[in-house]
């Protein structure tokens, strides 16, 4: 680890407070970090916040872009969980703390630049999206799966699935671990990864070596590699975290050796790590079945969160356009 790592403590509630210096506290996770969101979206994003007595209460940072028919789109940057806003937090009585959360929240959206898409992913600790709804925003709830404590590996490990336990054993009798720091060798095995599934890799190499640089420099990533006896690399796990969480943010696993149990060994691994520098370990969710039930072996607990989206009502009549052509290319296909 380097010198700028966070000094993680663990209070007697289990809360962390993190002193990384430089790091942004008004902030729910990594992901709206000024380093991080200048790697994944360099000159693209801003922010906008409201203030009381020099102090910042709420904060949106959104990521600009337009589209070929000139359309402006405020969206999510690849490899980035979510954004959304951060508010914070209200004193007083239940009925009080909404209201003002409603406040800041109307503040914050008047801010935006006007857009024809607004589309993103909120933190899971934003419950309430009800305000958005007043000003014509849709939201549709996902859900991500959390390790909520890791102050014990020991009930941790208890929590996990029995076959997940089992594929771990094993995989750990074949397999050797390696937490070598080498973003090349990871973007290589996320090319064999995809390519033997006949897909392209969804992010481009160079965004996630900005990433890798801009994380490393703050000393809050680390990648594992589990290798048999030949060195051939089975699977690799990229983590990143911040003063609350783990995120287990990119995985790589070659396709003809799946069957080894490599990803289990490395997520259990990289668990064991974030328990030394964060609280909780995100595996980030996903809503293909498969997926979340690999997730969902690891004794993680299902948290939703949700996607806020509103479109003009221009960008509402050309996708209702492009959908009436899709639909039209697809009957005369099957004709």
């Amino acid at each position: 680890m380097t010198a700028a790592l966070a000094h993680t403590i663990k209070t007697s509630e289990g809360a962390c407070l993190n002193s990384a210096a430089g790091m942004n506290p008004d902030t729910n996770s990594i992901f709206q970090q000024p380093f991080w969101l200048d790697a994944v979206a360099p000159g693209a994003w801003d922010v906008v916040e409201v203030k009381a007595g020099g102090e910042v209460k709420a904060r949106l940072p959104y990521v600009l872009s337009r589209s070929k028919l000139g359309m402006t789109i405020l969206s999510m940057p690849r490899l980035t969980q979510t954004l959304g806003p951060w508010l914070a937090p209200a004193q007083g009585k239940y009925a009080a703390q909404l209201a003002r959360h409603k406040e800041l929240m109307k503040a914050l959206f008047a801010q935006l630049p006007a857009h024809d898409l607004f589309s993103q992913n909120f933190h899971h600790s934003i419950t309430n999206w009800l305000p958005l709804h007043w000003q014509g925003f849709a939201q549709t709830t996902r859900y991500t799966y959390i390790i909520e404590r890791l102050d014990d590996l020991d009930k941790t490990w208890s929590g996990f699935d029995a076959d997940a336990r089992r594929d771990i054993r094993r995989a750990g009798q074949q397999l050797a671990v390696r937490s070598d720091p080498d973003i090349e060798r990871f973007l290589d095995l996320s090319d064999v990864t995809f390519e033997r599934q006949g897909k392209s890799l969804p992010y481009s190499p160079d965004l996630v070596r900005r990433l890798d640089t801009a994380c490393a420099a703050q000393g809050l990533r680390q990648m594992f590699f589990a290798e048999d006896a030949g060195g051939r690399a089975h699977a690799a796990v990229y983590i990143v975290w911040d003063r609350d969480s783990a995120y287990y943010l990119m995985g790589a696993a070659d396709p003809e050796l799946r069957n080894s149990g490599a990803t289990s060994l490395l997520l259990w691994e990289a668990i064991q790590f974030a328990s030394k520098v964060t609280c909780k370990f995100d595996f980030e969710g996903s809503m293909i079945e498969s997926i979340e039930r690999f997730f969902r072996a690891f004794g993680a607990k299902q948290a939703p969160y949700f996607h806020i989206s509103r479109m003009s009502p221009r960008m509402a009549v050309l996708r209702g356009l492009a959908d009436t052509l899709g639909a039209a290319k697809t009957l005369i296909r099957g004709k």
